[in-house]
């Protein structure tokens, strides 16, 4: 387990849409960037971080469509996270890495920058890049491009749904059915510090996981999970939806949304859930490739 230190800072930057046009600086990044609170948007402005089009900006002035909003933020103390990772298969175009649960894929939720997995990736190889990512208390296997043909071929095939991947999952309670399959809508739901999260939602898209039991436990059950879509959260949602949420999930509860005074977010750790097994087409050679990851001892059967 790394302790933690101090990153190198980031500058982020993005767009104006149009439909925040007339917006105040602070109104906007307040509203759209909720990781840091309204207060500490005006600190920034107040000391110059934030740029708009290259100049400095108050937290007063208007956006334009088409803007450019830059904020620097200096270094942060990074959250502690296993920073390890193994190869489970290589070549030129392609690796596929065992990721440790509490490891990010990818920056994000205005904490990690450097303690991810990409970042870590790159200090080995500086080509790679992750074709999709696990939650971070996810563990498993991930897929990696190495060039740029492979990372569009590899990204198109996630896209088609030509990619097969298989989950070990332990759920709450005792479940009846020895498998079956899920197909609850996932889309945007309420979340009381973020804005909105994704969750079980009857607007939502259309969403597939197949399920079955492993092995049933005094107050829980070993599933194997393969998700036919790729929706965000999805074997989290899709077993909470079920009546059968995570062990240890602190986000989705029964029903798979997120309570009314709920102050957990997706990256928040707690449940098991491990991507044993991933198939892909190579995309050099188009022929399957499967990359297996060891379950860990919690995820495996107790009774042989």
């Amino acid at each position: 387990m790394n302790r933690g230190g101090l990153n190198s800072g980031h500058v982020y930057q993005g767009v104006v849409p149009p439909d925040s046009t007339g917006q105040s600086v602070l109104e906007f990044l307040s509203e759209r960037y909720r990781g840091a609170p309204f207060r500490e948007w005006q600190r920034r402005i107040a000391q110059q971080q934030v740029r708009l089009d290259g100049r400095v900006v108050s937290e007063s002035d208007t956006l334009g469509a088409g803007q450019v909003l830059a904020w620097h933020r200096p270094p942060w103390l990074e959250p502690a996270v296993p920073l390890g990772f193994a190869v489970l298969f290589r070549d030129d175009d392609v690796w596929a890495v065992a990721k440790p649960s509490g490891l990010p894929t990818l920056p994000g939720g205005g904490q990690f920058l450097e303690h991810t997995l990409v970042h870590q990736l790159r200090r080995v190889d500086s080509k790679l890049t992750p074709v999709h990512r696990l939650g971070r208390g996810t563990s498993g296997v991930v897929v990696c491009a190495r060039t740029e043909r492979a990372r569009q071929g590899l990204s198109q095939a996630f896209r088609e749904d030509r990619v097969h991947k298989q989950y070990r999952a332990l759920v709450a309670g005792r479940m009846v059915e020895d498998r079956g399959e899920w197909q609850f809508p996932i889309g945007r739901v309420a979340h009381s510090l973020l804005g909105t999260v994704f969750g079980a939602c009857s607007e939502g898209k259309p969403s597939c996981s197949r399920f079955q039991v492993l092995e049933r436990r005094e107050e829980s059950t070993l599933l194997r999970v393969e998700p036919v879509t790729g929706r965000a959260h999805q074997i989290r949602i899709h077993t909470a939806a079920a009546g059968h949420p995570l062990r240890g999930d602190p986000l989705y509860p029964q029903g798979g949304v997120p309570a009314a005074d709920c102050r957990a977010v997706p990256s928040d750790l707690g449940y098991l859930l491990h991507a044993e097994a991933v198939t892909f087409p190579h995309p050099r050679f188009e022929e399957a490739v499967t990359v297996r990851c060891g379950v860990p001892e919690e995820l495996r059967r107790t009774v042989r």
